[in-house]
């Protein structure tokens, strides 16, 4: 085992990119004309000399803030050439990067100003002392954003680094969906679509899932990374390439992005308020829509087994009174046995065999006013002699057609999943996009289901062949894409309006063509590192994003089972995640990849009744969820929101990772997070707040220690808000 686990640490050491800066050197400074000071209308760029050492920074006359700042007497570009590297493993990636040169000394030879922007000329010396030139443009496009974009004149040139300085007690949020730190200070964050990965850190389960299948995942590694963050100064800065980049905030004074490309552009946005950053950064990116209102006054509730199993499981719940919005059945293309557990045909067609009476079934929850939501995902399986009631082999169809991406022999690229591989479609052919929505209108949307879990985006190789674009820049972008196949298919089928889908894989424009996202698969543990607790962070790390309406399984997905530990849900966890979502955007159960091993809401009675209870407590707070969807989709503002966004200047909040959240500005939810555990320390902002469950008014700046048995997480309301009946009401619901 010993030496298992060395061998795995050389691996994962290899194909892990270098932890550190690229080294800057001095700036010259040859402009003729002794000019310190470049005014754009809301901005001012400054050369500065302190102690004899010169200094550039970017500076807002309206928030006197300073926006971007060189470090003293340093290059603050850099550009270099580098080979890098990549593994995939069944949606994980592995990045080394061989840096082949570098380019650190810059000179600075002509500084411009016009009426919106400053144009910034030079070169970068290089290790064999031949000159790069460049050009950096700061073009003003509100009082309150400039627009940065760097090119280069050197086709040698596939890295460039942007530095600039921050000071050790500046707090970096955002990123995407981050799952174990909210505050990335300190970290080196890279920015790349992939599998979040069994584990994350998780021990034994990460080692085991590598030694396998190299598929542990590492804390930063995420379904859904934005190149985006707002600081603690009011200040953010995102991305608008979508190759490959790297966030380098591991030195208290010293930010490094890099990037796998020959430009750069970027926005640089500073407000009073990282609330007006957010409406400001989700007006460029495109905000997500309004939700419809029957997808948040009930339960989702998630489960399989065919026609049969839903009428039980809906009797079940109906004798109870439970609010009920879907039933989703993921395994309506039937289901199939692997080693990982109970999976799919990823052949997207109904299984009539599974589902006898589907549009009897469809008509009968309707006239309940509940929906059928279902699956699907952009790979294809041939499954042609494995499953015998194969209609139509959907995996031939876009074989026949070259509509999959290709590898480098120019066969399709089939991807390894568990037990099985399938082929992906290739998005930047038109054709293959139009034949994968008419799939969409015909086999989901006229099957009568009203929504559907969009799964998957986040696996296209780096060294795939595709009709249309260089993968190194689709990859990221491939689930923005998948996201806007769905939407414009609802679009054509004109059901925009009522139609949600959810998807988990995303990046910086993501938002703009999804109308739900979930968090992925975590552990069904308690874990910090892919459990229960990432949940929140998750939530609240997309949120600054634009990913306004985001949500989890409830008692997560990935169920292991094994004689060193298993990894099975308990009870108690059930029951703690079921308190927990009632107080996010969507409540939705999973059963879990391995079903029968994992507690269910149906598992004892107690358990539905648990569940039938805090369904309703879900729907009961439907008026003030309605209230912050209006705000998500008027102002970007996510509806779960970390307490940093309504007290910015509150630095006891920056270190809040997990422990709790607030949902809109008025309700502070402190959900129970560990096994065994019947009382939870909450931190209040400043303000009057009342507990719900005794009534008790507290002042805010302090900590406190409240009972919180199961069944009574803790929950804290602004004295004066004008939902307070509403909240009130919680405690006498049964």
């Amino acid at each position: 085992m010993k030496k298992q686990i060395l061998w795995l640490f050389l691996v994962i050491s290899f194909f892990c990119s270098k932890n550190e800066f690229v080294n800057s050197q001095k700036i010259s400074f040859e402009l003729s004309e002794e000019k310190n000071q470049w005014d754009l209308e809301n901005f001012i760029f400054k050369k500065e000399i302190r102690n004899e050492q010169i200094n550039f920074l970017l500076y807002s006359k309206n928030y006197n803030t300073i926006v971007w700042e060189s470090l003293p007497n340093e290059s603050f570009l850099l550009f270099g050439n580098g080979e890098e590297f990549v593994e995939e493993s069944r949606g994980s990636f592995f990045i080394k990067e061989k840096r082949n040169f570098l380019c650190t000394k810059q000179i600075i030879n002509k500084i411009e100003r016009e009426k919106h922007f400053i144009y910034i000329q030079g070169y970068n010396v290089c290790d064999d002392n031949t000159q790069v030139s460049y050009n950096l443009f700061f073009l003003q496009l509100s009082p309150e954003t400039i627009q940065v974009k760097v090119n280069v004149f050197d086709q040698r040139i596939n890295r460039i680094y942007l530095n600039a300085s921050t000071n050790p007690k500046e707090a970096f949020f955002g990123f995407g969906e981050q799952f174990t730190y909210f505050n990335l200070k300190g970290k080196r964050i890279p920015i790349f679509v992939m599998e979040q990965g069994i584990g994350r850190g998780e021990e034994p389960i990460t080692t085991g899932a590598n030694l396998t299948a190299k598929a542990g995942g590492s804390w930063y590694t995420s379904y859904a990374p934005v190149p985006y963050f707002i600081t603690s100064q009011n200040r953010s800065f995102f991305l608008k390439n979508s190759e490959y980049s790297v966030f380098d905030l591991i030195s208290n004074q010293k930010i490094q992005i890099e990037i796998f490309s020959n430009s750069l552009e970027g926005m640089f946005i500073v407000a009073e308020s990282p609330k007006k950053i957010v409406e400001i950064y989700t007006s460029y990116i495109g905000r997500m829509r309004e939700l419809p209102d029957w997808i948040h006054k009930g339960a989702i509730v998630g489960m399989q087994g065919g026609t049969n199993e839903v009428y039980e499981k809906w009797q079940m719940l109906k004798q109870l009174n439970t609010p009920i919005s879907a039933f989703w059945l993921q395994d309506w293309v039937g289901q199939r046995i692997t080693s990982f557990g109970k999976q799919l045909w990823w052949n997207w067609e109904l299984d009539e065999d599974r589902y006898p009476r589907w549009n009897q079934l469809i008509q009968d929850l309707k006239k309940e006013n509940i929906n059928v939501m279902i699956y699907i995902n952009p790979f294809l399986a041939d499954i042609q002699d494995l499953k015998p009631n194969l209609k139509q082999n959907l995996f031939l169809e876009a074989k026949n057609k070259n509509y999959f991406i290709k590898n480098q022999k120019g066969d399709p690229y089939l991807i390894r999943n568990t037990d099985f591989y399938a082929g992906l479609i290739d998005l930047t052919n038109p054709e293959a996009r139009n034949w994968l929505k008419s799939i969409i209108k015909k086999n989901l949307i006229e099957k009568g289901a009203m929504g559907w879990m969009a799964d998957f985006g986040e696996a296209l190789p780096y060294d795939a062949i595709l009709m249309n674009g260089d993968p190194k820049k689709f990859h990221n972008q491939y689930p923005v894409e998948w996201a806007k196949i769905n939407w414009e298919a609802i679009q054509e089928a004109n059901k925009e309006k009522e139609i949600v889908y959810f998807l988990r894989a995303g990046y910086t424009q993501s938002p703009k063509y999804a109308t739900l996202f979930w968090l992925g698969d975590q552990l069904v543990s308690w874990s910090e590192y892919d459990g229960i607790k990432t949940v929140i962070t998750g939530l609240l790390s997309s949120g600054l994003c634009g990913y306004v309406y985001n949500h989890s399984d409830i008692g997560g997905y990935t169920t292991i089972t094994h004689w060193l530990k298993n990894y099975h849900r308990s009870k108690e966890l059930f029951l703690r995640w079921t308190e927990l979502a009632a107080f996010t955007p969507i409540f939705r159960t999973h059963e879990g990849n391995q079903p029968e091993k994992n507690h269910q809401f149906y598992s004892d009675e107690e358990t539905l009744q648990f569940f039938s209870k805090f369904a309703k407590i879900y729907a009961s707070l439907f008026p003030y969820r309605k209230e912050l969807i209006k705000e998500a989709t008027e102002k970007g503002y996510p509806l779960v929101r970390h307490l940093m966004f309504h007290y910015p200047t509150d630095e006891n909040t920056y270190s809040i990772h997990y422990e709790e959240f607030l949902l809109g500005e008025d309700l502070l939810v402190a959900p129970v997070l560990d096994p065994n555990t019947s009382s939870k320390k909450v931190y209040l902002p400043e303000g009057s707040w009342i507990e719900l469950w005794t009534g008790k008014e507290f002042q805010g700046k302090q900590s406190l220690v409240v009972d919180a048995p199961i069944g009574r997480i803790p929950l804290f309301f602004k004295k004066d808000s004008k939902f307070k009946n509403l909240f009130e009401s919680i405690k006498y619901i049964e």
